[in-house]
């Protein structure tokens, strides 16, 4: 039997950027490969030439006995692509985003509903429902339900799983190996290296180039200071201040749907709290009455000692917030993002102008203060974005997700400025799908179903659950949820 996919020698250049630099790998039928590496190593621009989307300047690649460039046509017939932006149509339902893919192949749900029944059986009780209304795990059951329906013989999946809970994402593991059964060669990027650990190989690319292709095991051990850094550690913090957040029986529905359901809590100054929670167990929506962005129905909560209620314009001006999708503009140089945001939070031009040379040099930005922010790596962008969020000097910041699509390296970097932040006496709310963040929190939050089911440190929670590690926590208690999706 011949090869799946046989790469050699590919190259491409983004005017300066050598995006890809004589890349060669093989993946064999029936396998599971995973393709690693930091944010801007390559891996997007390898599927996109892989799928016939864009052209390498030279090398070839060939999916079984086909040429990626002279049989795209055959090619795209047999390949299922899910990209790491989704490649749903938001304002199409369920329902009619997995008809429109089938048509597209001249084929029908009817005809390959067996090869999609365990992942859309999931989501079909919601199919009348818009694909932009569906939680992240959802989402991508149903990025990854049009890839599939016209049964493919292999599949690729750059970073499927990104703003994904754990439950979900383990889910969605278990779906690929059921796939691989069924002969589906897949190909998949992931930054999470638990799951590259569970590919059959892995090729680790970095700077565009090849650096090694093993096992798992082997390749996460050769290149541990990239792929797999060291943690860090915070000291239980003991604060005599009052609290500067203290919700108290908070409670949002929409219609008869209990989004948040009664929940109590505070949050101490210079504490890191994590706010977790399985898709569409109702963090945002607490999240967003917290920033004055939504009235509670019932209850009352106070931030910086502004109620929630009545004075969310004060709160507005003494929080930071940084979204899961970049608050930064992407067509603006990085000085410029700086400099309207400082305008924004009411700065004088003088103290702008001052501190974002304060803030380039502390990020080790000097160099890229005229470049536009679209061209930075990932990892920036997030530091960037986390430092705009407290340009102002704000008493507390609102992380939603920050930190989702980076490698590990990257992420490690993000949580170091976080605790620089926390050491300088503001507070730090956090939300995060990785669990090895949750271990660099104070305290822990952890929602099911939209209420709080468990309140502590991470090693008072681990002792109680008698667990080796908080994703052991999140899975044991995302589990009891009743509902699926908000």
């Amino acid at each position: 039997m011949g090869l799946a996919l046989d790469v050699q020698s590919i190259s491409k250049r983004y005017g300066k950027v050598e995006a890809l630099r004589d890349v060669s790998f093989s993946v064999q039928p029936g396998e599971l490969f995973g393709l690693i590496g930091p944010d801007g190593a390559g891996k997007t621009t390898t599927f996109r030439i892989l799928t016939t989307l864009i052209l390498a300047d030279s090398g070839t690649a060939s999916i079984g006995d086909m040429d990626v460039v002279k049989d795209y046509r055959q090619i795209r017939k047999i390949v299922g692509y899910m990209p790491g932006r989704f490649s749903l149509y938001q304002d199409l339902t369920v329902e009619e985003n997995l008809n429109f893919f089938a048509t597209l192949f001249k084929t029908t749900i009817k005809e390959n509903y067996d090869l999609v029944k365990d992942i859309y059986s999931q989501i079909e009780p919601f199919k009348n429902r818009r694909a932009g209304a569906l939680s992240g795990g959802m989402k991508q059951k149903l990025a990854l339900s049009c890839a599939l329906i016209h049964k493919p013989d292999i599949l690729f999946l750059d970073e499927p799983t990104t703003g994904v809970d754990p439950v979900s994402r383990k889910e969605f593991w278990e779906m690929l190996n059921r796939l691989k059964q069924e002969g589906i060669t897949i190909i998949v990027s992931t930054p999470i290296m638990s799951e590259a650990s569970l590919c059959d190989r892995i090729a680790f690319i970095n700077h565009g180039e090849i650096q090694g292709i093993d096992t798992p095991q082997r390749i996460l051990k050769r290149f541990s200071d990239i792929l797999c850094p060291t943690g860090l550690s915070r000291e239980e913090l003991h604060t005599s201040d009052a609290p500067v957040i203290v919700v108290d029986k908070l409670c949002k529905m929409f219609g008869s749907f209990t989004a948040v359901d009664h929940i109590s809590f505070e949050v101490n100054k210079g504490e890191i709290f994590g706010f977790l929670g399985a898709n569409g167990a109702g963090k945002t929506t607490a999240m967003r009455m917290l920033c004055g962005l939504s009235l509670p129905t019932s209850g009352k909560a106070s931030v910086g000692g502004f109620d929630i209620s009545t004075q969310s314009e004060d709160i507005k001006k003494n929080i930071g917030y940084m979204s899961q999708r970049f608050s930064l503009y992407e067509d603006l140089k990085v000085w410029e993002n700086i400099r309207l945001f400082g305008g924004i939070y009411g700065m004088k031009d003088d103290e702008i102008a001052h501190k974002t040379d304060e803030l380039l040099k502390r990020l080790g930005l000097e160099g890229e203060k005229n470049t536009l922010v679209k061209s930075l790596p990932l990892g920036w962008k997030q530091r960037l974005a986390f430092s705009v969020a407290i340009f102002h000097n704000p008493k507390i910041v609102f992380l939603d997700e920050p930190t989702g699509g980076v490698d590990p390296l990257a992420r490690k970097q993000f949580w170091e400025l976080i605790y620089q932040t926390a050491d300088e006496g503001m507070t730090v709310f956090v939300t995060t799908h990785y669990m090895d963040e949750a271990e660099y929190c104070n305290r822990i939050s952890i929602m099911v179903d939209g209420k709080i089911e468990a309140l502590d440190t991470p090693d008072r929670l681990k002792q109680e659950y008698h667990a080796a590690n908080m994703d052991d926590v999140f899975q044991q208690l995302a589990r009891k949820a009743v509902r699926k999706d908000d």
